[in-house]
């Protein structure tokens, strides 16, 4: 078991490891986040209602 100033130690010799992004490449990662939520919502929403109206059609008939 190690002591906590030693796990401290350790912990910091990590984080010098660690490669931070760029604000530039944060900012088109999220910029791309949004737009492909945005599409994946616009999809999802368009499959909806096809399905909708598939269903909405196919009950209809048999009234």
């Amino acid at each position: 078991m190690t002591s906590p100033a030693q796990f401290i130690s350790q912990v910091r010799q990590e984080m010098a490891k660690v490669t931070w992004p760029s604000r530039k490449e944060t900012t088109i990662s999220t910029i791309m986040v949004l737009v492909l939520a945005s599409v994946t919502a616009v999809f999802f929403l368009s499959v909806d209602w096809v399905v909708g109206s598939a269903i909405r059609f196919i009950l209809g008939m048999g009234a």
